[in-house]
């Protein structure tokens, strides 16, 4: 919550609340290369429903100057949707990933994301959309549509060659994914991003106002893993699509420090299961020695017991069993 102003177990903030009461609060300080930071986030409820606000070294701000100023990276079971879900769940992790770096690429988002919804709104109404104001909005999203699309390209660029190299690691030379950017606008021919967005949308205009949708844009991105030249949601096991979702977010929580001079918060539950011994002694020697982390599992590999930064896990583990 104090590093991107949501949960990661819940879409609908009421949900965070305590039954009976009319507010949930959280607050804490963050140690970052510009010094310390104090966070605050308060969401209420009411007659007029759940609203949420934010506090800055104790200054009120926007969601937009709240996000990134301490980041996280996340893994939870339900993660693994990465590779067997739908494009919408890849999007999200790209945004995700993307807003905490950038405040620029949040804007743009924000921006992209009003004028997509105007349009669709257009193009569902009763009656034939007005052309010249469809042609507007066209022309309205045309920057920020480059701006995500390019920066998605320079970001999965990043991830592509950090989560091949964790993987490697981790299962051997026998096994390295290949993550790959596939936007919905062809960008094989070279030129412009922002020309390439507008002749597409240009060629699609009739077939979107026949289906009364938006067909063009990085709304309909998606992000697509191979293993051994085979798509890793139709043929990995669950131990290999394990090991690349693990891999893309120790490749995120490393491209974020990178690009951001800090080192995100690495929350990583039940992370251990379904590995075998190697992939399991692999992702803890990654983790080890990175600057805040917290795991969750229900056992341990024996062969860590001893070292002194994993000594304190096993011990709680084996009380909890």
């Amino acid at each position: 919550m104090l590093a991107t102003g949501k949960s990661f177990r819940s879409h609908r903030e009421i949900e965070l609340i305590r039954t009976g009461s009319l507010r949930a609060e959280v607050t804490g300080e963050a140690r970052l290369a510009v010094g310390n930071v104090h966070l605050y986030c308060m969401i209420t409820t009411g007659p007029s429903g759940t609203r949420k606000s934010f506090e800055l070294n104790g200054a009120s701000v926007g969601f937009s100057q709240f996000l990134g100023q301490a980041r996280v990276v996340t893994f939870v079971p339900a993660d693994l949707a990465l590779v067997t879900a739908g494009p919408a769940v890849r999007r999200t992790f790209l945004n995700n990933a993307l807003a905490q770096i950038s405040a620029t690429y949040y804007r743009h988002l924000a921006r992209y994301g009003r004028v997509l919804a105007q349009k669709g709104a257009l193009l569902r109404g009763a009656i034939a959309p007005d052309r010249d104001l469809l042609l507007a909005y066209n022309d309205e999203l045309l920057s920020p549509a480059a701006a995500l699309i390019e920066a998605r390209f320079a970001f999965i660029t990043e991830l592509r060659e950090a989560a091949g190299a964790v993987y490697e690691r981790w299962a051997g030379a026998r096994e390295r994914p290949i993550i790959t950017y596939a936007p919905n606008v062809d960008l094989e021919h070279g030129g412009d991003t922002k020309d390439r967005v507008a002749a597409a949308l240009a060629a699609n205009l009739e077939l979107e106002i026949r289906r009364k949708t938006t067909l063009v844009g990085p709304h309909r991105d998606d992000l697509r893993i191979i293993l051994d030249d085979r798509p890793l949601a139709t043929y990995g096991s669950q131990g290999q699509q394990r090991t690349a979702v693990l891999a893309l977010k120790v490749a995120e929580y490393e491209v974020m420090r990178t690009r951001t001079g800090d080192a995100p918060i690495l929350l990583l539950d039940d992370v251990l299961s379904e590995l075998d011994a190697q992939r399991s002694g692999g992702f803890l020697e990654a983790v080890g020695h990175f600057e805040q982390a917290f795991l969750t599992a229900t056992e341990f590999p024996t062969q860590y017991r001893g070292a002194t930064r994993f000594a304190i896990a096993a011990a709680v583990v084996d009380r909890l069993n």
